[in-house]
């Protein structure tokens, strides 16, 4: 299984680490893509990070799962970029591909246009972005083959539902039970 976890400048660090590092533990090949043309990207609390791979480089049909880690302008940067919207609508459409998004990062979903008859969660105050009857509050909400999250203090349980929609349940309460994140 394969992850490609997307990075703009102004991401949000603490989803898109715990998330990469919580998925390859579990097995998934996670891999960081940056759309911005440039490996290194910056946080939104201006911490660097190099990407494993830029955009224009990954292979989306070895790919499982679009990831969105959130954090403003990292979504909105996100959303602004044309390919990764046309990917995220190719995903939607395909039954064996799953699409991931935190924070403020359903907000490109929505965007996207890939939300309709779907629920979803989004950082407080941002719920009349997803439409109507879309946002749901929940820390994490899986609806079909979107998994959306809460936002930075939400980051790890949202990655263990990426994990165990990947890797499947076992291997997620065994990643929990190692990180000893009690997961009632």
């Amino acid at each position: 299984m394969k992850a490609y976890i997307h990075l703009a400048e102004g991401f949000e660090e603490v989803e898109a680490l715990t998330i990469t590092d919580v998925l390859r533990r579990g097995g998934v090949e996670a891999e960081l893509v940056s759309v911005t043309g440039d490996r290194l990207v910056r946080g939104t609390h201006g911490v660097n990070i190099e990407a494993d791979i830029l955009f224009e480089e990954a292979d989306y049909d070895s790919c499982d799962m679009i990831v969105l880690p959130g954090g403003l302008p990292g979504a909105d940067n996100l959303g602004n970029h044309e390919g990764l919207c046309a990917k995220i609508k190719e995903f939607a459409a395909d039954e064996n591909k799953y699409l991931g998004a935190i924070c403020a990062a359903p907000m490109v979903l929505a965007a996207c246009g890939v939300l309709e008859g779907a629920k979803a969660t989004v950082y407080p105050g941002n719920e009349e972005i997803l439409g109507e009857d879309v946002a749901t509050g929940e820390t994490v909400t899986v609806s079909g083959r979107i998994i959306t999250g809460l936002g930075p203090a939400a980051a790890m349980e949202f990655s263990l539902m990426l994990l165990e929609v990947l890797a499947g349940k076992k291997v997620s309460d065994d990643i929990a039970a190692g990180l000893i994140f009690d997961r009632r």
